[in-house]
Parts: C-alpha cells; sequence; structure tokens
C-alpha cells in the first residue's frame, strides 16, 4: 500500500532556494483551499519529491506538474505511482508559456504551488501577465510578499506589488505556514493565498504599460513625494499631478488603484499612448 506520509526529503539546493513541505496536514489544508477537482486542469509549479502532488492527485486524477530540478523527477514519480496520472515538464517556470499550456490542456489552469522563495514574486507576476490563461492560483509564499500583495493603500506593506497584482487579481490570505513546516526550515513564515481573476480590471486604464511605469517610478524612492517620484516619466509632474486631481505632495502608498488608473489616463491625453 502506498504510504503518503513516508519522509523523503532530499538534499536541498540553497540556490534554487528549495525548502520542501513536510507537514501532510498542512498539504492537504492548502489542497482543500485550492477547491481542486476532476473537472479542472491543474498544474502544480515546483512539486519537489510531491508533498502537494500526492493530495492534488486524490483530489482531481491528474496533475501537470513543472519541476526545475531535474535530479527531483524521479522521487516524484515514484512516489505518486499508482495515485493518477501525472505528467512531469521539465522547465523554469518562468520561462513557460501558461497561454499555450492552456490551450493545450484544453482550458483555463488551477495552480497550486510552494513557490521557492528567491524566485516567487517573479513566478506570481509571470503567472499575473498571463491571467487569461488562469482559472485560479493558491500558492504558498514568504508571509512578507503576501503582505504585500493583500495590503491596502496607507499600509507600510502596500507597494507596486500590491497595485499591480490587486488590479487583476482578489487576493484572499487563507493559511499561515510555519518554518517547522519544511525541511529545511526556512528563516521566516509562509503564508498561502488564493488569488482569482476578476471579471474586469479594478479600475479602467487605456495604457497597461504606462500604468505599470507610473506604479513603479511612484514607489521607487518611497520617500519622495509624488511631484519628485513622477519625474522620470514627465518633466511636467506637478501640473500632470494636478490636472489629476491628486495633490503632488502626496506619497504613491496613499494612491488607490483608481488614482492611478486615472493618473495613467491623464498622462496618456498628454503624451498619448505608448506604442
Amino acid at each position: 500500500m502506498h504510504d503518503a506520509k513516508r519522509p523523503l526529503f532530499p538534499q536541498a539546493k540553497k540556490r534554487l532556494g528549495q525548502h520542501f513541505l513536510a507537514d501532510e496536514s498542512i498539504a492537504q489544508a492548502i489542497v482543500a483551499a485550492s477547491g481542486v477537482g476532476p473537472d479542472q486542469r491543474v498544474v502544480e509549479i515546483g512539486p519537489g519529491p510531491g508533498a502537494l502532488t500526492i493530495w492534488l492527485l486524490r483530489a482531481c486524477g491528474r496533475v501537470w506538474a513543472i519541476e526545475f530540478d531535474a535530479s527531483l523527477v524521479p522521487l516524484l514519480e515514484n512516489r505518486v505511482k499508482g495515485l493518477g496520472a501525472l505528467h512531469v515538464e521539465r522547465a523554469d517556470a518562468l520561462r513557460v508559456d501558461y497561454r499555450a499550456l492552456a490551450e493545450h490542456l484544453g482550458g483555463k489552469l488551477t495552480i497550486v504551488a510552494n513557490l521557492p522563495y528567491n524566485v516567487g514574486t517573479a513566478i506570481l507576476m509571470h503567472l499575473v501577465e498571463q491571467r487569461e490563461a488562469i482559472a485560479g492560483m493558491t500558492v504558498m509564499l514568504q508571509t512578507e510578499v503576501a503582505e504585500r500583495l493583500a495590503a491596502t493603500p496607507g499600509s507600510k506593506a502596500y507597494g507596486a506589488l500590491s497595485v499591480v497584482c490587486g488590479m487583476w487579481m482578489d487576493v484572499e490570505p487563507v493559511l499561515e505556514v510555519p518554518p517547522t513546516s519544511f525541511r529545511p526550515p526556512p528563516k521566516v513564515n509562509s503564508t498561502v493565498i488564493r488569488l482569482t481573476p476578476r471579471p474586469a480590471p479594478l479600475a479602467e486604464t487605456r495604457d497597461l504599460e504606462r500604468f505599470s511605469q507610473v506604479v513603479h517610478a511612484a514607489f521607487g524612492q518611497r520617500r519622495k513625494v509624488l511631484a519628485n517620484a513622477l519625474k522620470s516619466i514627465h518633466a511636467e509632474s506637478r501640473a500632470w499631478l494636478i490636472r489629476a486631481g491628486i495633490d503632488p505632495e502626496r506619497r504613491g502608498e496613499t494612491l488607490s488603484i483608481a488614482e492611478f488608473a486615472h493618473l495613467t489616463n491623464v498622462l496618456v491625453d498628454d503624451h498619448g499612448p505608448t506604442c
């Protein structure tokens, strides 16, 4: 009989940010929170030795896994043998075309992942950029990043990540995970979050590239007021802000997503859209 609790913890590679989930109750809770079922196209990023994969296969019967570390694949395949259909794509999750994968699998993807700390934010933003291919995501990240994703204007954690992700995704913290749940234990806490694509962006903007530029410039030097922080975007930044009805002495962390969108639209009126 297959033993899902059998400890299988290979040597973690620090350069890959590997911390393998070891707590089976946490793995079960993550899969339950994801709501996966047999009718979904489940994609697991970074399955490692398979702590989540086991419960995903039991819930939906079929998993497409993306694993960068080839040395883990035989261990993973052996551990889940007989539990369902597992396809392992040996690839860098940052380079995967999720739109093409969704087309290949015949529908939008449900992403479940314990994301590596060193590239977790980058992978998440890569997925957000391809949001039309995503039905939903349940991912584990270090708590600091999860707090930034869910942060609201005026809070210390609120930043460019909060705005760009919040524009397209509804973000819901689900579960706190202590370092003792991993092998090896990380030095920080982790949080599981659920991200659901919005049916429409939270605010309308006529130029997504300029929107991103404005947001990142506003948070590039947090201590600067907007009139100074945005000079790299518009030489007459103070006049631009006044036309948008935004006090030039405010700081980026006080602006809502809707205000960033409106500010971008005024910029487009001044300079036209990006090519």
